[in-house]
């Protein structure tokens, strides 16, 4: 099974995917683990636009291929790296973090004044971080809702991740959260 989490910047998707890859004891590939190592071989991007979506997508594609039968892969996911999912072995069932825009906005600042997440930060605009593209998911398999807002109960997310992945031939959406 390859668990895809997702969701726009600062929503809990690296915290949220460490656990789950914990508590399902499935190996965890995380996008800032990626990131950092891609900027320390090919340095520091000058902008958002300078490394081009098809060199980030052959990078995409060699840390597919590192995937186990089963992966937690935590990422911010657009629609160019659809072509990478059914690479993957097993069923796919796609998490998105989610959580009302004054959160996000507080928690991506919080984050970027204490020097965290760094990756071109102070470049992003308001509507950037906002932009759908990183609010839907990819429709590549089972979606579960999760709302980040506050605390999540990552025993129930595991057990829902595997529900799904059971019945993962049926796309459909699913929600978990505080209500």
């Amino acid at each position: 099974m390859q668990v895809l989490v997702g969701g726009p910047p600062a929503s809990g998707k690296s915290t949220l995917a460490a656990a789950l890859a914990g508590e399902l004891g499935l190996p965890l590939l995380s996008k800032d683990v990626v990131k950092d190592a891609l900027m320390a071989a090919l340095g520091a991007p000058r902008g958002r636009r300078d490394v081009p979506p098809d060199r980030a997508c052959r990078g995409a594609r060699r840390a597919a291929r590192t995937a186990r039968a089963g992966s937690v892969i935590d990422s911010t996911w657009f629609d160019y790296a659809r072509p990478v999912v059914p690479a993957l072995p097993g069923p796919v069932i796609e998490v998105r973090c989610e959580l009302d825009e004054a959160e996000a906005l507080r928690r991506y600042a919080a984050r970027s004044a204490a020097g965290r997440g760094g990756h071109l930060d102070a470049l992003r605009t308001r509507e950037e971080l906002r932009d759908p593209a990183l609010l839907a998911p990819l429709g590549v398999g089972p979606v579960l809702r999760v709302d980040t807002s506050a605390p999540v109960d990552v025993r129930l997310v595991a057990a829902e991740i595997r529900r799904l992945a059971a019945g993962a031939a049926t796309c459909g959406d699913s929600r978990m959260g505080s209500e």
